[in-house]
């Protein structure tokens, strides 16, 4: 396996697909870089070269016991990026994913970056804060970390309707299903609770004022998980010129259920760069 030792000592694993300019891709709770194959796949095709890590505490990664906070996940991807030279880098964020890949250019800057897509993602903020009261209640989050300490398995399995979006019209096959618990609970159960407690109370408001490379915006409209009116919706606001799609009646997982449509977004965003 491809695997980095970071600047602290965590093995991070990674797939590095294909040539040409790279793409790097940092997935969503609770899953890993397996996440990304369909779009990793058809890119690498098309003449870029991919690459997608396991987040430390998840697939096959290393479970530390500490360092599941966004400052930390950055300091991973730029460990990664270093160790690549990448240069001229698009970074992709689904979901918690766009919290670091976000928090990467906040505190690293664009010098290697041409880019950035953030895919139904976290920013500019998740929970529910003062100052930003159309947040997710933090009930909701104590209740997602008492379902994984009662029944992980059957939490995640259970997880899996809002996140495809089966109650709302859309459909995945068993195998989709059974591979989505099988990655979740490839996780560390230490590092799947924390990574709650990171996505739900970090603040990305100041992180998106630091992006300053051009930005794609895909959320689904029916998004059961990260709701796109304010997540997807206000971070598209709030970074100058950033392209905003929304995909009709799409759930939180349309990496999935809009496998195709994500790819040729991609491909579109990445050959105007």
């Amino acid at each position: 396996m491809s695997t980095l030792k970071t600047s602290e000592g965590t093995s991070i694993y990674f797939k590095d697909w294909g040539a040409g300019k790279p793409v790097l891709f940092s997935h969503g709770w609770p899953l890993d870089a397996d996440m990304w194959d369909n779009q990793l796949d058809f890119l690498a095709e098309n003449g870029y070269r991919v690459i997608a890590f396991d987040r430390r505490g998840f697939g096959r990664s290393d479970q530390p016991w500490t360092g599941y906070d966004y400052d930390t996940f950055a300091s991973d991807i730029n460990d990664l990026i270093v160790s690549l030279d990448l240069q001229n880098v698009t970074l992709v964020g689904f979901s918690m994913g766009g919290g670091d890949v976000t928090r990467y250019i906040n505190n690293y800057g664009t010098s290697r970056v041409d880019g950035l897509v953030l895919l139904g993602a976290v920013t500019p903020l998740f929970g529910q804060k003062e100052d930003y009261p159309q947040g997710v209640e933090a009930s909701v989050f104590a209740g997602i970390q008492a379902g994984l300490r009662k029944d992980r398995a059957q939490f995640i399995s259970d997880f899996a309707t809002p996140f495809y979006g089966t109650n709302a019209g859309q459909t995945v096959s068993q195998g989709v299903l059974t591979q989505t618990l099988n990655i979740a609970l490839l996780a560390s159960l230490k590092g799947t609770l924390d990574c709650v407690t990171a996505f739900s109370t970090t603040d990305f408001r100041p992180d998106m004022a630091k992006v300053d490379v051009p930005t794609l915006v895909i959320h689904g409209s029916n998004d059961q998980v990260v709701p796109f009116e304010t997540t997807g919706k206000v971070a598209a606001e709030m970074i100058e010129g950033a392209q905003l799609k929304v995909y009709d009646n799409a759930p939180h997982g349309f990496a999935v259920t809009h496998s195709d449509q994500l790819s040729a977004d991609l491909l579109e965003f990445l050959n105007s760069l």
